[in-house]
């Protein structure tokens, strides 16, 4: 192979290498270890009904809440149930931690982040005490719905059932 030969590929490689770091910018990783489900059977119809988005959830084996991708911390619920975030590909995420657990006012939660903080993806951003919401009577499965949905064409889950964090949850095309 030539000089000029190499020097094609290497533009090539370089040209396919940006194009699947602008492909991710868009994905959104699992942020928690956990089963993955469909949205409509989380049982909440704000949720199930695709109403704040597309997306998927999680029923999670931990509290631990990481990063999905790199990108800033948009929004922190005084509440501490649910983070709003922004990736560096524009996709707008809702994470919220368990089903009506608003009405916990911040008891069993503790985030890790702030308003405006730039995130990388898998950083820890919260902790949730899972048994102290189920003995709150709330239920512990958790919604990751992209909110700005209707920018996109299309929202797929590529993931499901038992996983682990960091693992792609949802291509954003």
């Amino acid at each position: 192979m030539g000089l000029f030969d190499r020097f094609k590929k290497s533009v090539s490689q370089n040209t396919q290498n940006e194009t699947q770091a602008v492909v991710d910018n868009k994905a959104v990783f699992l942020p928690m270890k956990g089963k993955v489900i469909d949205l409509k059977d989380v049982g909440d119809g704000v949720f199930s009904e695709g109403m704040l988005g597309r997306g998927a959830a999680v029923e999670p084996e931990d509290g631990k809440v990481y990063a999905p991708f790199d990108g800033e911390v948009t929004m922190v619920y005084d509440t501490k149930h649910a983070l709003g975030l922004m990736s560096k590909g524009g996709v707008e995420l809702l994470i919220h931690i368990g089903l009506d657990t608003v009405q916990l006012e911040g008891k069993c939660f503790s985030i890790k982040v702030k308003n405006g903080q730039k995130i990388k993806k898998g950083g820890l951003m919260a902790t949730a005490d899972l048994e102290g919401i189920k003995k709150a009577g709330c239920k512990t499965v958790t919604p990751v719905i992209v909110t700005n949905s209707d920018d996109f064409a299309e929202i797929e889950r590529v993931c499901e059932g038992e996983s682990e964090v960091g693992v792609k949850l949802l291509n954003v095309k």
